[in-house]
């Protein structure tokens, strides 16, 4: 039997629109074909149009509120409880209106479409067993 994965085992990605733990993907655990993790969007912020060539993805709301556009379209109202399904290739963004945090999970099938976030020039990464901040300053 695996044991569950302990959150502070594995690095946390940071951004100025938010964080990204990412508890299963392949460089974790052993076996697995997909990414599994958490988002969390600030207030006002989001990611911009992009899309996944080789992956679909799945998004499940954990709390907060926002919009979801997909494939170019009006964008319309997430919360929490909400199940967004992204085709492959298509595009999509995400951006929290609320006040809160907006917390996603996330998942790509099959895995890799995460990797392209570390070439982003916000990126940096806090090492597993550290924590994040949810602002950081411009330096």
């Amino acid at each position: 039997m695996e044991k569950p994965i302990d959150p502070h085992s594995v690095p946390t990605q940071t951004f100025d629109w938010g964080i990204i733990k990412w508890l299963v993907k392949p460089e974790y655990t052993l076996g697995t074909g997909l990414t599994f993790g958490e988002v969390i969007l600030l207030p006002g912020k989001g990611h911009a149009r992009h899309n996944h060539p080789e992956s679909e993805e799945i998004l499940y709301v954990l709390s907060g509120e926002g919009e979801q556009m997909i494939n170019d379209e009006e964008p319309f109202p997430i919360k929490a409880g909400d199940t967004i399904y992204v085709s492959l290739g298509v595009y999509h963004s995400t951006l929290n209106t609320g006040w809160e945090p907006l917390r996603l999970i996330a998942l790509y099938n099959p895995a890799g479409a995460e990797r392209v976030l570390e070439t982003a020039p916000d990126y940096k990464e806090v090492p597993a067993g550290q924590l994040p901040t949810l602002q950081r300053s411009s330096t």
